[in-house]
């Protein structure tokens, strides 16, 4: 098991990073959630055309990369850390389960970015879901695509990601039962990876601010009370991230290993997530809790990841069963 990085894993982190930090800033963020699609097309469209980040895991065959779900946690990191808006976690979750269950038919649009395409999560919630040109959805062994339908867009907690009510159903375009159960799982690891890079930024702002901000003649920084909290939240930060590195490894190589770790991803990383969130606005002080301060923004994409899969009470039952607890 290894859970550092190849040389080739920095690299790629390297690059997303840095086309995120050219064109996806937190401004860049804001306008996007403010507009009327509540993303950049064009910046979801450089993603897929310069970096091919869409067609990550598609297999060669279907016109992907054939990239291993390693490299994907390292994408998702990053693009949780910059919080970036628009469908691009709808549509690789989408890919997971296709590519898990079989499909040969949507792969190749999402490999080339001309297909947007969502999940059915519960209660017919889907990510990105009123703009999605396809809808997919689990129906027992078999997964339905539906393009067109009932679409409602929702108001939800987090304004840096859309949502909708959709209609499920459609033509079967795949079926494997126990593709589907690792689809499940690897959604799980994929969400983690995201909520990865949301707690490492929240991390990393608060830590930069206590190194500026002064409070009666010191460095908030330099408070014990302060130092206390942010090693606490370093420690959550280090627990998080092996256990990311080790469910997307297992994903790759020790698929017997895969459900026990995304129970654990989703039951550890999704509250870890949160509460470095929560901690982080806090620590900010009054600022954090205004508009204008981009902390409450990554308190709400930790929030609205939380729960996206189900509360952690959920993984954490499902991990006690695998544990025989």
């Amino acid at each position: 098991m290894k859970l550092v990085l190849t040389t080739e894993q920095q690299e790629l982190r390297q690059a997303v990073r840095g086309f995120l930090a050219a064109a996806s800033p937190l401004p860049a963020v804001r306008a996007a959630m403010e507009s009327d699609g509540g993303h950049d097309p064009d910046v979801y469209r450089r993603l897929n055309g310069e970096l091919g980040l869409s067609g990550l895991i598609v297999p060669e065959e279907h016109g992907g990369s054939g990239a291993g779900y390693a490299e994907l946690a390292v994408v998702l990191e990053e693009t949780g850390a910059a919080l970036l808006p628009g469908p691009f976690l709808a549509t690789t979750l989408a890919a997971i389960l296709l590519r898990e269950a079989g499909d040969k038919e949507l792969l190749p649009g999402i490999a080339d970015g001309s297909t947007v395409a969502t999940v059915v999560l519960d209660g017919n919630r889907a990510l990105n879901g009123a703009e999605a040109d396809v809808v997919l959805s689990i129906d027992g062994d078999r997964v339905r695509a539906l393009r067109g339908g009932e679409r409602t867009p929702l108001t939800t907690l987090d304004p840096t990601r859309r949502q909708a009510l959709v209609e499920p159903g459609g033509d079967v375009v795949a079926a494997s039962a126990e593709g589907i159960a690792r689809a499940r799982d690897l959604f799980a690891v994929a969400v983690a990876a995201e909520q990865l890079g949301v707690l490492r930024a929240s991390l990393e702002a608060i830590v930069a601010y206590g190194k500026v901000r002064v409070a009666f003649n010191r460095f908030i920084g330099s408070y014990q009370g302060v130092k206390h909290r942010l090693a606490d939240m370093h420690c959550k930060l280090e627990q998080a991230e092996s256990i990311v590195r080790h469910a997307a490894w297992a994903a790759d190589e020790a698929p017997d290993e895969l459900a026990g770790a995304a129970a654990l991803a989703q039951a550890y990383v999704g509250r870890a997530c949160f509460e470095v969130a929560r901690d982080s606005l806090l620590l900010h002080g009054g600022i954090g809790f205004t508009w204008e301060h981009d902390a409450h923004l990554f308190y709400k994409r930790a929030k609205a990841d939380e729960v996206l899969l189900g509360p952690p009470r959920i993984h954490r039952a499902r991990l006690a069963d695998l544990l025989e607890l």
